[in-house]
C-alpha cells in the first residue's frame, strides 16, 4: 500500500487538475456565451447598480442584443457605450433619470432568407427598403447584406410565387449571425389554409370554403390505389356520378358540363380516360386540386355548377426528383430537370397497356364502358377491338430574375378504339374498320411579375382543342358514317392584385376570349353532309377586394361579360364569407351569379358509336341561349379536438338549358324547348380524427326539379335528382407504413321513364318509336357499393421510396343498376325491350410506385 501512494497521489493530482480544467472552461465558455444580453434584461440590472431609472417603450427595445459592460464605469461612460452599441439614444434628464429614444441614424443589416419547408436558400431574393432607393438581392446562399438603412425602416423581401414578407430593420440588427427569415409559398386563386388535413391526408379546406387535394400527401381512401383526381372529390358531400364515371361529375344537382375544369390555367373540355372510369390527369404532377361549389372568384367564369382548378408545381427546385409506377391499366413516369439555377423543365407520360395484356382490371372497364353500345352488340360476332389511352404534359419554369418569371404549359390527352368486323358475304370474307379517337390539347404561357411589394400582375393566355371523330359502318343499313365534334377555344387573361395591407387584396382583371365549335356528320348512302360552325367572342372586367384576418374571411366580387355577337351584357356579383364566432363554431355565406355559353348536347342515333354520346354545342342566344346560374348557400361548421361537423343548407337555379342537353328518353326528348332546375338541399359532413385514424360519415338531402313548358306536367324530377346520398369510411394506420381504407356508398336510385302500359309503341310518320309515360316518375333501386383498399410504403434507400397499394371496387359485387331505358323489339310481347346498364362489378387493382 505505502508503495502505491505516490501513484494514488498523482492520479488524484491528475483528476483535480481535469477538474479545475473543466471548471476553467466552463466558465470560460458562460462567459462567452453571455457576452451578448437582451436590453429588457440589462436595464433593471443598471437600474440597481446605478441608481438610476430608464424612461422608455417596451416596443423600442424589444430583441435588442447588447454585450455586458465593463463593471465601475462612471454614468457618463455608461451612456456613452450605450449609445454606441445600440441604434437608440440615452440621454439624462437630471442625475437619476434617463431618456431612451429612437435615433435618427442609419445601421447596417443582414439576414438568410429560406424556403419555409425546404429550408433551400433563395437565390436573387429581391430585399427591398420600403419608402427609399435602397435594396439588394440575395447571394448564392441566400444571405443580403444592406449598410446605411434608417433604423425605422421596414423591408420587404419577395421572391415569385412566394408570399412578401415585411419586417422592421431595426430586427436585423446588433445580430451575431445573419437571421433566418422564412417565406412562404403562395398559391394563386387558393386563400389560405385553415384545415390542414380534411377526412384524409392530402385533403385540405382553404378559408374560402374550396377544398384542395394535395397528391404529394395524399393519403389513402376506399377503393383507390392513386390519388386519382375527380374520383377523390367523389368523397366531398354534395358532389355525385349518377353513373359512376368522372365524365359526369353532377355536384349539387348540375350537369357535368357544367363543371369548368382547368389545368394551369387552361380549360379543358375531356376528363377521363376510358371514358370516364379514370382521370385523364396524371395526379403525380398535378400539385393541387381545388374544388369550388359556391363563392367563386370573380377571376373564372364559365361552370355554373362548380370549378375545379388543376395546379402543377410553379417552383424551381434546383433539384433533379422524379418518379414512376404501373398499375393493372397503365403505367406512368414523371421527372423534374434542372437547366439551370433559373431553369427547370418538369414532364409527365403516362400510356395503357390495354392493347398489349387483358387483366381482370382491364376486363372489367372494358364491359362496363362499353356494355351499350355497337361495340357489344358486335361481341358475339367475329369482331376485335384494340383500345387504349395515353397522356403526355411538359412545363417549362424561367425566372427572368427576382420579380419576373415565365412559365409555359402543354398538356395532351388521348383515348383511341379500333374494333374490326369480319362477316361472310358470297362465300367471301368482308372485313370492316370502325374506329373512335377522342383527344385534348392545351397551351398556355404566363408571365409573373412583381413590380413591387405591393404591386404584382399576371399576363396569361391559353389554347385548347377538343376532338372527338368516329368513323362506322353499319352492315344492317349499308352505310359508313363519320363524325367530328371539335371545340377550339384561346384566352387572353390580365389580372393584378394590388396589397393595401397583408390582410387586405385589391384584385382586377382584363379578359378576351374566342370560342369556335365545328359539328360534321357524313354519310354515304343516301350521300349526306352536315356542317355547323359557330364563333363566339366575349370580353370581361372583373374586379374582387379580399379580406382576411384572424377569424375573419370576406371577398366580394362583380364581373362583367359582354358577348360581342348578341351585344349583350352580363353582371355577376360574387360574395363569400366566413366568421369564426370562437375557437369551436363558424358562420359561413356564398353566393354568386355564373354563366356559361357551351352546353354538351345528347344524340341517342349511335352516336359516335353509341360510346360517348355527348357532343359540345355553343350558345346562339336563341335555340341554345345563354346558361345562366344563381345559387346562395348557408352553413355552420364546428371544430375541437379534431372532430369536425360541417352543415351547409343550398338553392340553386339554372336558366336556359335545353331539353336536347339533359338525356331524356321520353316522347319529346327532340323538341327544342328551354327550360330551368332547380336544386336544394342541405348537406351534413362528420370527420373524426386520431394520429392513427380517420372515419367520416356523409350525407346530402336535396331535391332538383326541371320545369319545361312542352313537357306534361311541366315540373317535374330530374333526371339527376338523388333525394338521399350516404356514404361513411374508416381510415386505419396499422403502422407507420401500413395504411387500410374501408367505405361505402348508399344512395337513391336516379329517375327514369316507363312506357304507358298496354299502349307501349306510337307510330312517328315511318318510325315506330316507343311511347313514354310521363317523364322520371319511376326511380331505379338505391345503389350500394363497399370497398377497401390498402397502402404500404418502403424505402430502397434514402433517396429512392415506394409504395404498394391495392384497392377493392365493389367488395360484395352488387349488381348496381345506373341507367334504364326502352327501345322497340318487335320480337317481345309488348314490342318493346328494356336496356339496363350496370356498374362496376367486384374490380381489383394493384399499384406499384417508385419516387426519388
Amino acid at each position: 500500500m505505502v508503495k502505491k501512494l505516490p501513484f494514488l497521489i498523482m492520479v488524484h493530482k491528475t483528476h483535480l487538475f481535469i477538474i479545475i480544467f473543466l471548471l476553467m472552461v466552463s466558465v470560460a465558455f458562460t462567459q462567452n456565451s453571455s457576452d451578448k444580453v437582451t436590453l429588457s434584461s440589462l436595464i433593471p440590472t443598471l437600474e440597481k447598480t446605478y441608481d438610476i431609472k430608464f424612461s422608455y417603450s417596451d416596443t423600442d427595445i424589444k430583441n435588442i442584443f447588447i454585450e455586458q459592460p465593463k463593471k465601475k464605469l462612471l454614468i457618463e461612460e455608461l451612456l456613452t457605450f450605450l449609445n454606441e452599441k445600440t441604434f437608440l439614444q440615452f440621454k439624462t434628464l437630471d442625475n437619476r433619470y434617463v431618456t431612451v429614444s429612437f435615433l435618427n441614424k442609419s445601421i447596417s443589416i443582414c439576414g438568410t432568407i429560406l424556403e419555409s419547408e425546404s429550408l433551400i436558400p433563395f437565390v436573387l431574393a429581391s430585399v427591398k427598403v420600403n419608402g427609399y432607393n435602397l435594396g439588394t438581392t440575395t447571394n448564392n446562399e441566400g444571405i443580403f447584406y444592406l449598410k446605411n438603412v434608417p433604423v425605422n425602416a421596414m423591408l420587404s423581401i419577395s421572391f415569385i410565387s412566394f408570399k412578401t414578407k415585411v419586417i422592421a430593420a431595426k430586427e436585423l440588427f446588433s445580430n451575431s449571425s445573419c437571421k433566418q427569415l422564412f417565406l412562404e409559398e403562395e398559391t394563386e386563386q387558393l386563400s389560405e389554409i385553415t384545415m390542414p388535413r380534411f377526412l384524409t391526408s392530402g385533403l385540405q379546406k382553404s378559408a374560402d370554403g374550396s377544398v384542395v387535394l394535395n397528391t404529394e400527401k395524399f393519403g389513402i381512401l376506399p377503393g383507390l390505389i392513386e390519388p386519382d383526381i375527380l374520383q377523390t372529390i367523389k368523397i366531398l358531400p354534395g358532389i355525385e356520378s349518377v353513373n359512376e364515371s368522372i365524365s359526369t361529375i353532377n355536384i349539387r344537382g348540375g350537369t357535368n358540363d357544367q363543371n369548368l375544369i382547368l389545368w394551369d390555367g387552361i380549360k379543358m373540355y375531356h376528363a377521363g380516360h376510358f371514358f370516364g372510369l379514370i382521370s385523364a390527369y396524371n395526379p403525380y404532377l398535378t400539385k393541387k386540386v381545388a374544388v369550388t361549389k359556391n363563392g367563386t372568384s370573380s377571376a373564372f367564369s364559365d361552370g355554373v355548377s362548380s370549378t375545379i382548378n388543376m395546379e402543377t408545381s410553379n417552383r424551381i427546385t434546383n433539384t433533379f426528383s422524379g418518379g414512376g409506377g404501373f398499375n393493372l391499366l397503365s403505367a406512368d413516369a414523371f421527372l423534374q430537370v434542372p437547366i439551370k439555377d433559373n431553369l427547370e423543365v418538369h414532364v409527365s407520360a403516362r400510356r395503357s397497356f390495354t392493347d398489349l395484356i387483358n387483366t381482370p382490371t382491364y376486363t372489367n372497364y372494358f364491359s362496363r364502358s362499353f356494355q351499350d353500345n355497337s361495340i357489344s352488340s358486335n361481341s358475339i360476332n367475329n369482331a376485335e377491338s384494340n383500345f387504349y389511352f395515353y397522356d403526355y404534359s411538359f412545363k417549362v419554369l424561367y425566372d427572368l430574375n427576382y420579380k419576373h418569371a415565365i412559365r409555359t404549359n402543354f398538356i395532351y390527352i388521348k383515348n383511341s378504339l379500333d374494333y374490326k368486323e369480319k362477316y361472310a358475304f358470297n362465300n367471301t370474307i368482308i372485313e370492316e374498320d370502325s374506329d373512335l379517337k377522342q383527344e385534348n390539347l392545351g397551351a398556355n404561357i404566363t408571365w409573373n411579375a412583381n413590380w413591387n411589394a405591393k404591386f404584382s400582375t399576371n399576363l396569361s393566355a391559353f389554347f385548347s382543342d377538343y376532338k372527338i371523330n368516329s368513323s362506322d359502318y353499319n352492315r344492317d343499313t349499308d352505310q359508313f358514317q363519320t363524325q367530328l365534334n371539335n371545340v377550339l377555344e384561346t384566352e387572353v387573361k390580365l389580372n393584378s392584385t394590388y396589397e393595401f395591407t397583408d390582410d387586405l387584396h385589391f384584385k382586377n382583371g382584363l379578359v378576351f376570349n374566342e370560342i369556335g365549335i365545328t359539328n360534321t356528320t357524313t354519310v354515304n348512302a343516301p350521300t349526306f353532309s352536315k356542317i355547323v360552325k359557330n364563333v363566339l367572342l366575349k370580353s370581361a372586367f372583373y374586379s374582387e377586394i379580399e379580406y382576411q384576418k384572424k377569424n375573419t374571411f370576406a371577398r366580394f366580387g362583380v364581373r362583367s361579360n359582354y358577348f360581342h355577337k348578341f351585344q349583350k351584357l352580363l353582371i355577376e356579383p360574387r360574395i363569400n364569407i366566413r366568421q369564426k364566432l370562437n375557437s369551436e363554431f363558424s358562420l359561413k355565406l356564398e353566393g354568386e351569379f355564373k354563366n356559361q355559353t357551351t352546353a354538351q348536347k345528347i344524340d341517342f342515333e349511335d352516336n359516335f358509336l353509341g360510346i360517348e354520346k355527348r357532343r359540345w354545342i355553343l350558345s346562339d342566344d336563341e335555340k341554345t341561349p345563354i346558361i345562366k346560374s344563381k345559387q346562395a348557400s348557408f352553413g355552420l361548421e364546428y371544430s375541437k379536438n379534431k372532430f369536425y361537423i360541417d352543415i351547409t343548407g343550398f338553392y340553386k337555379k339554372v336558366n336556359g338549358i335545353t331539353a336536347a342537353n339533359q338525356g331524356f328518353y321520353n316522347n319529346t326528348q327532340t323538341f327544342n324547348s328551354i327550360g330551368n332546375y332547380d336544386v336544394k338541399g342541405i348537406e351534413f359532413l362528420v370527420n373524426k380524427q386520431t394520429e392513427i385514424m380517420s372515419t367520416w360519415v356523409s350525407y346530402t338531402y336535396s331535391k332538383n326539379n326541371y320545369t319545361f313548358d312542352v313537357f306534361n306536367p311541366q315540373t317535374f324530377s330530374n333526371s339527376l335528382d338523388i333525394s338521399h346520398s350516404l356514404s361513411a369510411a374508416f381510415n386505419y394506420n396499422v403502422t407507420e407504413n401500413l395504411k387500410v381504407s374501408f367505405g361505402g356508398v348508399l344512395r337513391s336510385g336516379k329517375p327514369y321513364s316507363k312506357p304507358i302500359e298496354g299502349n307501349e309503341t306510337i307510330q312517328n310518320g315511318n318510325r315506330t318509336i316507343v311511347n313514354y309515360n310521363n317523364p322520371n316518375q319511376e326511380r331505379l333501386a338505391n345503389f350500394f357499393r363497399i370497398d377497401l383498399s390498402g397502402s404500404y410504403d418502403f424505402n430502397f434507400s434514402e433517396a429512392v421510396k415506394s409504395t404498394i397499394r391495392i384497392g377493392f371496387t365493389n367488395l360484395t359485387d352488387k349488381k348496381n343498376t345506373i341507367d334504364s331505358y326502352y327501345v322497340v323489339d318487335n320480337s317481345n310481347t309488348n314490342n318493346v325491350r328494356r336496356v339496363d346498364n350496370f356498374s362496376l362489378p367486384f374490380t381489383p387493382n394493384l399499384s406499384f410506385r417508385v419516387n426519388f
